[in-house]
């Protein structure tokens, strides 16, 4: 049966744990272990965005196991320009033997995952972020030795990285807390998920209430892709939730501070943060390159 990897709750907490480890082993042995895993494979990878970070730790990550890359985007594709994206997956899913796709609309990655026949990996979509949450908690257990217990706080809108990050840390056991201006946090059907979880989700519009006796600090940037003309706005509705040392004095004593990236400094973030003692940004950026080599192990190993 062809496993996909479309949200964070695709896996059961065990097995994420199992795809962490594997991680973990694939960083300190990297360029010696698993090097054949993916030889004689083809892994298309598909943006509609732009990528900088997903697109090269996905190639790196892919050639390092051995396997051959393909790369795919809206200018050097007819899909969704005549081409209808159940055509386009049956095709990709004959050629290669994963699709790794960035795009727009999670429904676009689910008829993927009916009509390819291959494994399909979320590499973001406006709705979720899965990728990113396999290196954010890898983040957290490195810097910490755990996650069960732990107060992550995410400071800003309820986005993609924020679903899937508090929703993946929840089903490990932390106490996930999203710190957003008012009609801004998590849609109520993703709280509505951590129900059951060993963890939890909270929401709050109280920045600084949410960030004290904090072990994690995390943000992400005002504007997303697509939110451009809504910039002055944005700037005026979150200049209170910002990453600086107001919050990170309310946090505890040892918190990290994390970011996906890219920043825009001065805005979400103070520069003295990301560059400072506390921060675990550039670790969590290079936790994307072993998260997705463990999973694409996982899918295809």
């Amino acid at each position: 049966m062809v496993q996909h990897y479309l949200s964070e709750l695709d896996l059961e907490p065990a097995e994420t744990r199992e795809v962490l480890e594997l991680a973990r082993t694939l960083k300190m042995e990297r360029g010696h272990a698993f090097r054949d895993t993916l030889r004689g494979k083809h892994i298309a990878l598909y943006f509609e965005k732009p990528s900088v970070r997903t697109r090269v730790s996905f190639t790196v990550g892919v050639q390092e196991l051995g396997g051959q890359v393909v790369e795919l985007s809206a200018t050097n594709t007819k899909l969704g320009k005549g081409e209808h994206v159940e055509d386009f997956a049956s095709v990709i899913g004959r050629y290669a033997h994963a699709l790794v796709a960035r795009v727009f609309d999670q429904s676009a990655l689910h008829a993927m995952s009916r009509y390819a026949g291959i494994p399909v990996i979320n590499a973001l979509s406006d709705d979720r972020h899965p990728c990113q949450a396999l290196a954010d908690v890898l983040t957290i257990f490195e810097r910490k030795g755990r996650i069960e217990g732990l107060k992550v706080v995410f400071v800003g809108e309820g986005n993609n990285v924020a679903t899937s990050t508090g929703l993946l840390a929840a089903s490990l056991g932390a106490q996930f807390v999203v710190a957003s201006p008012s009609g801004y946090g998590l849609r109520g059907d993703r709280l509505a998920e951590a129900k059951g979880m060993s963890g939890s989700i909270a929401q709050t519009s109280d920045v600084v209430a949410a960030a004290q006796g904090a072990d994690v600090l995390y943000t992400d940037t005002w504007i997303s892709m697509g939110q451009e003309a809504e910039t002055a706005e944005r700037r005026k509705i979150f200049a209170e939730y910002r990453l600086d040392t107001r919050l990170l004095d309310e946090a505890a004593s040892d918190v990290i501070v994390m970011h996906c990236l890219p920043a825009v400094r001065g805005e979400e973030i103070d520069r003295d943060l990301m560059y400072g003692k506390h921060s675990a940004i550039w670790q969590q950026a290079e936790n994307r390159l072993h998260v997705q080599k463990a999973l694409l192990c996982r899918l295809l190993g």
